[in-house]
């Protein structure tokens, strides 16, 4: 048998023919709580999806972790790689130059970051090869002096795939005249774009003997690339590295390099969620209303109950259950509605963007142009969690004061 507070409190919520009101307000009611839920997680969703995009993007251009040597010089990159790898974390390696230079095409100038790399290593710990649209990152060839241009820096410069430009960088030649600027000139020979402007406008890429013999390091380079099993726990490789790695190195992971912009999108899910969260809020305070009614309605219900000998507590059951009926269907169809939303905004997004005749996401305005979507099962356990937990607050007002009242004086003008 069920007991008899959860019966009357599921009937209460059925309002007689002569009470559509409250009827009405516990389906507006129900409808606030499966907006808000909805809402919260397609929206922490596309904040997922768009974090996780950033990062893939970012992280397929830079490194997880990054070793450099004193004024930018690391003598015995292969001992410190070697060395790197004996941390069962760490997957794979590859050394790289880094330098300022400036690009000319004629009267076009371009300040760049000059990054040497070895195409068959820096495959290992960078995504380059899925971002070429022309040519290949092993085309670049030992003494051939090719050069890889992001795609917005070649579109400055006006150069494509067989240009020639020349290199100028800073470490310069002592000539009677002079400190004179080196200066080499270097065939285009691919093109990427990562979809970060950072990199799409101010990175190049050259073979690293070629950058090793313009900048003189012999055979020296800025410092050794890693990638790490798992991204996260870069902070802890870092650290376990600057103590097992015998010498004087500079370590920086990629939590570091980008964290005031990962911060920012990171507060910027919080505030969207405790944002979101008023709506759910509101629907709560409907739920209030709805109840403060209902127990008005029902005083002579209330008043016949206590003279049959139910107490207090039991008023208060009956009217807790009506209420969290309310806040528990509205969550589950908010949960409902949510899920299958954010698995299929991917669909949906450019089915609404062909109806409006417009691009919702520029490719020229936004880091990307489509809106991505990662649902986490633990943001939606949250989310119904606190629903729920708002919804019962809720109710215990209304419940109490049900509780509180007089038979006698319920019953008078009965």
């Amino acid at each position: 048998m069920l007991p008899y507070e959860l019966l009357i409190g599921l009937r209460y919520t059925h309002a007689k023919r002569r009470n559509h009101f409250i009827s009405f307000i516990s389906i507006v009611s129900m409808a606030g709580i499966a907006l808000g839920v909805m809402a919260l997680i397609v929206v922490l969703s596309v904040m997922n999806g768009f974090q996780e995009e950033l990062r893939t993007r970012i992280l397929g251009v830079a490194a997880h972790l990054e070793i450099s040597g004193p004024a930018d010089r690391l003598a015995d990159w292969r001992g410190v790689l070697a060395e790197a790898k004996q941390n069962k974390e760490v997957m794979s390696g590859a050394p790289f130059v880094n330098a300022q230079g400036m690009l000319a095409n004629g009267d076009l100038v371009r300040g760049a970051i000059i990054r040497g790399v070895l195409p068959d290593m820096e495959s290992q710990v960078a995504d380059f090869s899925s971002y070429m649209k022309a040519g290949k990152l092993t085309d670049l060839q030992a003494g051939e002096f090719g050069i890889i241009l992001g795609g917005e820096l070649a579109r400055v410069l006006n150069v494509y795939p067989g240009d020639k430009l020349v290199l100028l960088t800073p470490q310069g030649n002592i000539t009677p005249a002079g400190v004179m600027p080196r200066v080499k000139q270097f065939t285009v020979i691919g093109i990427f774009e990562a979809g970060m402007f950072e990199y799409d406008s101010g990175l190049a890429l050259v073979h690293l003997h070629d950058a090793q013999k313009l900048l003189r390091l012999g055979e020296d380079v800025s410092g050794v690339r890693l990638k790490l099993t798992e991204l996260f726990r870069a902070p802890f490789v870092t650290r376990d590295l600057s103590q097992s790695l015998a010498g004087h190195y500079y370590l920086t992971d990629w939590t570091k390099s980008h964290a005031n912009f990962f911060r920012a999108v990171a507060i910027e899910k919080r505030m969207m969620f405790l944002i979101l969260l008023l709506i759910v809020a509101v629907a709560a305070f409907n739920i209030v209303s709805t109840l403060v009614m209902a127990v008005t309605d029902k005083q002579s219900d209330i008043a016949i109950l206590r003279t049959l000998g139910a107490k207090p507590g039991s008023i208060m059951k009956i009217f807790i259950v009506q209420g969290v009926f309310i806040g528990v269907f509205g969550t589950l169809l908010g949960l409902a509605s949510g899920v299958l939303l954010a698995l299929n905004l991917e669909t949906i997004v450019p089915i609404i963007e062909r109806m409006a005749g417009m691009d919702l996401f520029p490719a020229d305005v936004y880091y990307i142009n489509e809106l991505p979507s990662k649902l986490v099962w633990n943001d939606v356990g949250i989310i119904a969690g606190i629903s729920l937990l708002i919804s019962l607050v809720a109710t215990l007002y209304p419940s109490w004061r049900a509780s509180r009242i007089n038979p006698a004086e319920a019953l008078r003008y009965e």
